[in-house]
């Protein structure tokens, strides 16, 4: 078999074949690389009745990052295993959908980059640039394939793995009234934090007030979590993120809601407890030691399955009126005027 020596996609077809007629499968491309074929996978499963909420769930972007990955199979896992028995599921999938795509640059995976095989950054890979000063090189650079954090040539298309995200996301999201994305990252700081748009300026979200509401929610929920809630621009700002692209262009001329969100697990955090992973580009993005792997692969079930809840249950907690113009308000408050 040509995928044996990509641990991720084996379990991906794995769980593919054990989740069989309760999942639909499809590869919307396929990456050629040292004489290998890696399909890159979506998965779907609930109600399929454009009437009903979605939510997706990304992961692999970034070959570096398999940590993303793994988390999402893991989820993935145990919901295969829930379908069995869980009539509670059932219900809940009755009323909405969810879909995954959980390895978005097998190629990069692969060879162990954070970029694919054209050396491309698919999160800097987006027709977009920043109104605002980015970061020189990591905001994304168009100097040369060879160094970080290249977007691609600026007369070129979209690499075919940033496409495949997009098609997907504005054939499953954006085509619902409501719809929340979750792209999960590691890299970034001691804490785990979920990030939301906007990447590429300071400027509020129009659907600010609707990410208030949802951190609101989830930390009156679980008042001893331990993520970090905040727009990417207070942390640093790039050209070319897929998921401010996505948002504007699907956002922007109806009513629709699409909340983009990112895990960006804290990896510094490993580093920090074991620093000889510091000589290894695949252990800084990663938890090595198995204890701390598994403690990552369950530590973040409880927000999958809020939001799970959050995105079938929409309609008895997003703000309007009044209230609506108060959550904007406080989020202002609490992330651009702080």
């Amino acid at each position: 078999m040509i995928e044996k020596n990509l641990p991720e996609l084996v379990m991906l077809k794995r769980l593919i074949d054990e989740g069989g007629s309760h999942l639909e499968v499809a590869a919307p491309c396929s990456i050629a690389m040292d004489g290998r074929e890696f399909p890159v996978y979506t998965i779907a499963l609930g109600n399929p009745s454009p009437d009903v909420p979605v939510l997706g769930f990304f992961g692999g972007i970034h070959g570096l990052e398999r940590i993303g990955t793994q988390v999402l199979l893991s989820f993935l896992e145990s919901l295969i295993a829930r379908l069995r028995w869980d009539a509670t599921l059932h219900q809940q999938l009755e009323s909405m959908r969810l879909v995954f795509m959980p390895l978005v640059n097998p190629g990069g995976m692969w060879q162990a980059t954070r970029c694919n095989p054209q050396g491309v950054d698919l999160m800097r890979n987006a027709p977009l640039s920043a109104r605002e000063k980015v970061p020189f090189m990591l905001g994304g650079q168009r100097y040369s394939a060879r160094l970080p954090w290249y977007r691609g040539a600026a007369d070129g298309t979209m690499e075919l793995e940033s496409r495949a995200v997009c098609d997907f996301v504005e054939r499953e999201l954006l085509s619902r009234q409501f719809s929340i994305a979750l792209d999960c990252h590691s890299g970034f700081g001691l804490r785990d934090r979920i990030w939301f748009p906007h990447a590429h300026t300071k400027v509020p979200i129009e659907h600010l007030a609707e990410i208030g509401a949802l951190e609101e929610l989830f930390s009156q929920s679980y008042p001893n979590h331990n993520y970090v809630f905040e727009p990417q621009s207070r942390q640093y700002r790039t050209h070319g993120d897929l998921w401010d692209y996505l948002y504007l262009n699907g956002t922007s001329y109806n009513g629709r809601v699409f909340l983009p969100l990112t895990l960006e697990m804290g990896s510094w955090l490993w580093v920090k407890k074991n620093p000889r992973q510091l000589f290894n580009r695949v252990s800084i993005f990663n938890p090595t030691a198995a204890h701390r792997l598994q403690r990552v692969l369950r530590r973040h079930l409880v927000w999958f399955d809020f939001l799970m809840r959050a995105a079938s249950s929409h309609g008895r907690w997003m703000p309007e009126g009044l209230l609506r113009k108060a959550q904007r308000r406080r989020a202002l408050e609490q992330w651009y005027e702080s």
